[in-house]
């Protein structure tokens, strides 16, 4: 059971993804017509009396990745039901949205939005039912009734869906898919959307990264070839580098760790909290796999340390499953690799908006848990901003997922909650999929998706400039005569940088019409929308206990860990958001058609990232190798900055500045 912990369609603004999704069913069809001509006997095609799902077999479950069909394990599905009235859904929810509209800021409550678009209690009933007799165990169904979640032995789901589940090769891990697509029986599949009995989702993670990287030499450390000493703020210890952009010499080093006060100096949250501002009344619910057992004592302990009031019963809360009911464990990255998230994400809100109430809600595992978490929210109308930050590997799941998940979204906006999703730590993702793609759950059309930057704080707290989170290393080395050069030209190897680009399924939304150059956009959906910090060497600093037994939970000592990725600007994002909510004594809701409305009427809400001339850059030394490097901003892969809008940053990052805002308003 899941424990609840105190203390004390085309729509004229936006666009119905199923159109794309369509297309991507096509293709899943034509991929499960060549996966069936290797099909055994037993996974003849549906008899006529069924109707298939192409759209559940996932892109990569091909023949040629095929290792075969699995045996007995354990596998988690989700049956999607089909909404109501999609259409007329999708118009509450753009019209609660839009600036301008007459339901603008009205939005429905979760009672309504039941009543008015959920699945009937008797279709829900009907696949439950179904599922129960084919062997399944059913594992959640939310209040909303959108899915049922069940498990089942892998060859037993197969044939209650008259298919077969092989593992294939697919990102590195050996994953379940069905072989050809699964199918019910004519009169219940009427009632049902989509299916998911593949395993892409167990892919997701947190979108979160660190400085430095456990080193596989299990010898020590060289010797540097150049003392880095970290600095507070930035440019506080610079060091000499060989030859760089326009032909310095001199670059700061990487920042040990942003604190609080830092944070909310440079992004203009000091000058509300002056005022009492600090997110009071408004609760910011957050996202992710699993449940940190020393999570308050944790956030407790930086809280002390920052000068933050410490949490208590109306500044936190947690709705988790039991460490027995957590599933899919090893493939998730195990409790301890969503501590750090959960972790930095309480602490990032917190923060910045720390009178805030935060909202922790776990899933059980990276796949359906997650559907579970955000359908709790939802349908009990817990919070109205929510930050989750992890995402898949670009948009590689099924059709099916894609739209099953997106009904989600749609029913935040209509109930006019905010949704902010991290756009992902790893660029166009070309590297790990082999073309370019945007992280889903950001690049839908009904979420916000937050994008990164490298941030400059001055040694005042001043804010001194934002560039594009992009960052590529070139190493430092040393000839026997002591000069150094690079070890190759600059800016070397892309490590990691902001998630984003042009969407392969969702549609060009309205409100980006006009906003995103067309060169970006062909007709698509382009994440992100809007950016904060994210550069790991500008990051965070965080503290906790971690887990050092993912069996027992145990946990070791509290240490202090600087983290970054768009894992860290999505919080920062959703606590500003909810500063605003106070300051306004208002909702802001899904923010996309108000923040592209705000970027082009109120562009001094936002700081436009634009390229640095000369390029910024960065000198770190990995403690783990001891190997030095000039790091370079501003290189996302085929993802680049520019005045305006761009597939790094969006419209920019948001900047609450209040005498900006007073000086604007006439005093």
């Amino acid at each position: 059971m899941r424990s609840s912990t105190h203390l004390n369609s085309t729509h004229p603004n936006s666009t119905h993804p199923n159109n794309r999704i369509t297309k991507l069913i096509a293709l899943g069809s034509c991929i499960a017509c060549v996966v069936g001509l290797t099909a055994t006997a037993a996974m003849a095609a549906p008899t006529p009396s069924n109707q298939a799902f192409p759209g559940s077999v996932p892109g990569w479950a091909t023949a040629a990745n095929d290792l075969g069909t699995a045996g007995d394990t354990s596998v988690e599905g989700e049956v999607f039901l089909s909404l109501r009235n999609v259409d007329a859904a999708i118009a509450t929810a753009t019209a609660v949205s839009t600036p301008g509209s007459g339901s603008y800021k009205q939005p429905l409550s979760p009672q309504q939005w039941i009543q008015r678009f959920s699945p009937t209690q008797a279709d829900v009933d009907a696949v439950v039912a179904h599922l129960k007799a084919k062997g399944m165990t059913i594992t959640d169904v939310p209040a909303s009734r959108q899915f049922v979640v069940f498990r089942g032995p892998a060859g037993r789901m197969g044939s209650a869906f008259g298919t077969e589940l092989h593992l294939y090769s697919h990102g590195g891990a050996s994953l379940l898919a069905p072989a050809a697509p699964p199918s019910l029986p004519a009169a219940l599949a009427a009632k049902v959307q989509g299916i998911s009995i593949d395993q892409s989702r167990l892919l997701t993670r947190p979108d979160l990264v660190k400085q430095d990287e456990p080193s596989a030499n299990r010898f020590a450390a060289a010797a540097p070839v150049l003392a880095t000493p970290c600095s507070n703020y930035w440019d506080q210890n610079t060091v000499t580098v060989p030859p760089a952009y326009a032909g310095n010499t001199r670059y700061g080093t990487y920042i040990c760790g942003y604190k609080p006060a830092q944070l909310q100096s440079a992004y203009g949250v000091a000058d509300y909290a002056k005022a009492g501002i600090d997110g009071r009344g408004q609760t910011v619910a957050i996202i992710d796999a699993y449940a940190s057992p020393t999570i308050v004592e944790d956030v407790n302990t930086f809280s002390s340390a920052a000068g933050l009031p410490v949490l208590d019963g109306s500044t936190y809360e947690q709705i988790v499953p039991a460490p027995s009911e957590f599933t899919d464990q090893a493939i998730c990255q195990e409790p301890s690799g969503w501590q750090t998230e959960q972790t930095l994400d309480v602490e990032a809100v917190h923060g910045l908006a720390p009178g805030a109430k935060v909202l922790y809600v776990g899933g059980t595992n990276c796949n359906a848990g997650l559907d579970v978490a955000m359908a709790t929210i939802l349908d009990g109308g817990l919070a109205n901003i929510v930050s989750n930050s992890y995402g898949n590997v670009g948009e590689d799941v099924s059709a099916d997922v894609l739209a099953g998940e997106v009904n989600e979204h749609i029913q935040a906006a209509a109930e006019g909650i905010g949704l902010y999703f991290s756009s992902g730590d790893n660029g166009d993702e070309r590297a790990k999929l082999g073309y370019t793609s945007p992280d889903f759950p950001a690049s839908s059309p009904w979420v916000t998706a937050v994008g990164g930057t490298s941030l400059a704080v001055g040694q005042n707290g001043n804010y001194l400039f934002e560039a594009g989170w992009g960052s590529s290393l070139q190493g430092i080395v040393k000839d026997s005569a002591g000069n150094l050069s690079y070890a190759g030209p600059l800016p070397g190897t892309f490590r990691f940088g902001a998630g984003g680009g042009g969407s392969a399924v969702f549609d060009q939304p309205a409100y980006q019409r006009g906003a995103v150059p067309d060169a970006l956009a062909n007709g698509h959906r382009v994440s992100p929308d809007v950016a904060a910090v994210a550069d790991p060497y500008t990051g965070y600093q965080t503290g906790l206990r971690p887990i050092i037994d993912d069996t027992t939970l145990a946990t070791g000592p509290y240490e202090n860990v600087t983290v970054g990725g768009t894992s860290l600007a999505s919080p920062v994002t959703a606590a500003q958001m909810a500063i605003a909510q106070q300051l306004t004594h208002s909702t802001v809701g899904f923010a996309n058609p108000t923040v592209y409305l705000l970027a082009r009427y109120a562009s001094f809400l936002f700081h436009d990232v634009q390229p640095q001339t000369p390029r910024q850059a960065i000198a770190f030394t990995r403690p783990s190798t001891g190997l030095s490097y000039l790091i370079s901003t501003d290189t996302d892969t085929s993802l680049t900055t520019t005045a305006g809008y761009d597939d790094v940053t969006g419209v920019g990052s948001v900047s609450l500045n209040l005498a900006t805002l007073l000086a604007r308003q006439g005093g």
